[in-house]
């Protein structure tokens, strides 16, 4: 593969893609067009918002592009006559077509987080969170017309921390997105080849787009299930619980080793530490949570707000369930 006047075309989104955006600007390589979805409305107002690529790619002066597919002759007219020797594609968000795949000289890389084949699809960040990986990483992979099914080119791995939540991890793996694919645009403007590997037969999971339906948590399950998930969800669509019979938004929490025999979702202890709730085994402590029509306040604020629970559970009180 040669780099020699090396013509890009961009395709992404969210924030998730800004930083490659930024990595093809400053690779050396032509960006002759940025590719986004269309305008979608957004705030309470429901107006028509762009897409935080659109916006670094009109502050940039790059074109935009926003085809609401690219199925129909005239969207890959469009792409053709921008003459790509590589498609760049990144949290884009639509299905590229097999004849966009093969139009590109050198084709259509992907910058997807996760180590394939584990979590491929469209939440590897929180799925991988959720089910208690610990690592996570990078895979910049050739793409082909299966889902997330093309060669690796590059991977870069990372430590999943027992702090880290889908927004920290997101953020850590955009910024590692876009080291990879510099990496990559390097080697390939240098006139290197990158050696493609075949994913491996075996380990593949799937990454389900998340669901506000997945928020309600389930206190039967092992506290340390439920830390995952309250993680997993911050910042969207964040966990939900009921603690002493209030509905709330849980954003924080932390799996403590606890022996009790109380029904699940039993308030056992509430302080400055946080609210422990009983789980089928351990105990979740809430440390931040928020309140219908709230804001996001830590668990000493909520106890501020509602004393009886504090003066309950002093040493010795006895517990209260929250269904």
């Amino acid at each position: 593969m040669s780099g020699a006047g090396l013509r890009l075309v961009f395709a992404g989104t969210p924030d998730f893609a800004v930083p490659c955006l930024e990595a093809c600007r400053a690779s050396g390589a032509e960006l002759v067009a940025v590719y986004t979805q269309p305008d979608r409305p957004a705030g309470r107002g429901r107006k028509l918002a762009a897409s935080p690529v659109k916006q670094a790619a009109r502050a940039a002066n790059i074109a935009v592009e926003q085809p609401p597919s690219l199925k129909s002759v005239e969207a890959r007219q469009t792409l053709r006559g921008y003459r790509p020797d590589l498609l760049v594609v990144v949290a884009y968000g639509l299905i590229l077509p097999r004849k966009v795949l093969a139009m590109p000289r050198l084709g259509c890389w992907n910058v997807h987080a996760s180590l394939l084949p584990r979590w491929r699809g469209a939440a590897p960040i929180q799925r991988a969170i959720w089910a208690g990986d610990t690592e996570s990483g990078i895979d910049l992979m050739q793409m082909e017309a299966g889902l997330d099914t093309g060669p690796v080119l590059l991977e870069r791995r990372i430590r999943i921390r027992r702090e880290d939540t889908g927004g920290t991890l997101h953020d850590r793996l955009s910024l590692l997105g876009a080291e990879v694919l510099a990496e990559g645009l390097a080697r390939v403007l240098a006139g290197a080849s990158l050696p493609a590997r075949a994913q491996a037969g075996t380990g593949m999971v799937y990454a389900h787009k998340l669901d506000k339906a997945e928020a309600k948590l389930d206190f039967s399950q092992p506290a340390i299930a439920l830390e995952r998930q309250v993680r997993a969800l911050d910042p969207w669509p964040v966990a939900e619980g009921v603690i002493a019979d209030e509905p709330l938004r849980i954003w924080a929490a932390l799996a403590v080793a606890r022996d009790h025999h109380a029904v699940p979702g039993t308030v056992l202890a509430a302080g400055r530490q946080g609210i422990e709730l009983a789980c089928g085994d351990g105990a979740l402590r809430v440390t931040a949570v928020q309140r219908a029509g709230g804001k996001r306040i830590s668990a000493v604020d909520y106890l501020n707000a509602r004393p009886e629970l504090s003066r309950a559970f002093k040493p010795g009180a006895v517990g209260q369930h929250a269904r």
